[in-house]
């Protein structure tokens, strides 16, 4: 049986520029990035999907706000190996009465055989006071999977579905990896 949990992970807010624009999405330099189905936004909400190798995504995220974390990225894990799902939300909207973001996600990862290995609606990913709304913000929920001997070979596929509820707006994200 694989390791698949889901876990709380430390908040911290890092300097990433964003814009409500029609190109949401824009790199250090202030390019903008291409929408893909990992990364997008809608009526105003950005989220991003990103599957990393990285055992220390936490300290790489937990930088001074100035410097922009660098994260490694894979599609592919074998037996024994680790990933880590993160999930990622900018421009967050403030309920005007608690000043609180209500930022919920639905999370699957299913198996090639096309079996549940995960399946969570509505998780808490973010319920803050947020400083500058239009910063990037790392979820509170993440996904850790460690690839056991006996799991499926073949692509995994992995859904979030981020959920302003304050905006009641939601970003569904999609991503896969591959077991070999």
């Amino acid at each position: 049986m694989n390791m698949l949990r889901c876990w709380m992970a430390a908040l911290v807010v890092a300097s990433l520029p964003v814009s409500s624009s029609a190109q949401f999405w824009h790199d250090p330099s202030g390019k903008p990035i291409p929408e893909t189905e990992a990364m997008k936004s809608r009526d105003g909400l950005g989220a991003a999907l990103l599957i990393t190798p990285d055992k220390d995504w936490q300290a790489k995220w937990q930088t001074a706000p100035d410097t922009t974390p660098r994260f490694d990225q894979t599609r592919r894990v074998g037996p024994g190996g680790v990933l880590f799902i993160l999930t990622f939300v900018s421009n967050l909207k403030v309920d005007p009465v608690s000043g609180m973001t209500d930022i919920t996600c639905d999370f699957a990862v299913v198996r090639p055989d096309g079996t549940d290995s995960v399946r969570e609606r509505d998780l808490p990913c973010l319920k803050i006071r947020p400083g500058d709304p239009g910063d990037v913000y790392l979820s509170n929920a993440a996904i850790t999977y460690t690839a056991a001997p006996g799991d499926p070979r073949g692509v995994w596929q992995v859904a979030v579905t981020v959920k302003d509820r304050v905006r009641n707006v939601s970003v569904p994200l999609h991503s896969s990896f591959v077991v070999h």
